[in-house]
């Protein structure tokens, strides 16, 4: 018997990880990392009494225990979510508009995918307006937490404890300034000993860009000053006061001088995520304007 009670959150980590045989796989699903979400298990293992899955050769596979239980696990979120959905739907007052933030770092093409992701879904009977709003993360974060917006567009760094987050597109990174020849790709080991201009950290830019160097152990440093917008960022970059790490669509033209930046024979490229409140009322139409989203700017 069940003593204690146990996290939902645990009961989607074990079913993600049930579907798609990956604990990376399932981590990546969930927005969490692969430690977090192996602890949640391993804590709902423990509440239960025995192992639910076993790592062989072949990858992740339900132990014998786990094909009793895993179906339950599914078939109990399957209920608490219609029981969610059910009640925004008595709730619902049929009028209600979508309000999106966006962080002034997102690529205006994804912008422009929102403002047709809306005018679609409100064909299927989803928000009959949008209304936008440009702020820097640290608002569009409290914005959010207060129930000022229902969806949050922003660069993936960061998480929101209890909020759903979906990445929707992403867009590749390029260097300026620092070196010659901007018609060769540039390697992130390159960027070993530079010397980085960075913006104050409100949009975004400089936390990935933190996280980006620091994930592949990159020994560089930052310039004295800061840029306060990204055509000064690019221009500074362009006197060789350093080099300077931006989204392509943040060129102020596709002249401007850059080198495209590539790791392990890829591009590096810059996610945006969708975030927002599960337990919002407009919670399914977010889900499936996320859907929308993401179908909208994959690449064909």
């Amino acid at each position: 018997m069940l003593v204690e009670r146990v996290s939902i959150e645990a009961f989607r980590y074990a079913r993600s990880v049930w579907k798609s045989g990956s604990f990376s796989a399932a981590a990546r699903s969930q927005n969490v990392s692969q430690p977090g979400l192996s602890n949640g298990i391993a804590k709902l293992e423990e509440r239960l009494g025995d192992r639910l899955f076993e790592r062989s050769t072949r990858g992740v596979q339900p132990t014998v225990f786990g094909l009793e239980i895993l179906p339950l696990i599914d078939r109990a979120l399957v209920a608490v979510d219609a029981v969610g959905s059910e009640a925004r739907r008595l709730t619902a007052t049929g009028d209600e508009f979508v309000r999106v933030g966006v962080s002034p770092l997102i690529d205006p093409s994804l912008v422009a995918a929102i403002y047709e992701a809306v005018h679609r879904q409100t064909a299927l009977g989803g928000p009959r307006q949008l209304v936008m709003r440009e702020a820097n993360m640290a608002e569009l974060r409290d914005a959010l937490l207060a129930n000022q917006l229902d969806l949050v567009l922003m660069p993936s760094v960061g998480f929101l404890q209890g909020y759903e987050h979906r990445i929707v597109a992403s867009e590749p990174l390029v260097v300026v300034g620092g070196h010659e020849g901007d018609d060769v790709p540039l390697s992130l080991n390159d960027l070993q000993g530079a010397e980085l201009i960075l913006m104050p950290d409100t949009c975004g830019l400089t936390a990935f860009t933190r996280d980006l160097v620091q994930a592949h152990k990159l020994r560089w440093k930052p310039y004295a000053g800061e840029a306060a917008s990204y055509r000064v960022l690019e221009e500074w970059a362009n006197l060789g006061l350093g080099s300077a790490i931006v989204p392509l669509s943040k060129l102020t033209s596709p002249e401007t001088p850059h080198r495209s930046l590539r790791a392990d024979g890829e591009d590096v490229e810059i996610f945006y995520q969708a975030v927002w409140d599960p337990g919002s009322p407009l919670a399914d139409d977010l889900h499936r304007l996320a859907d929308l989203l993401s179908a909208t700017t994959q690449p064909h």
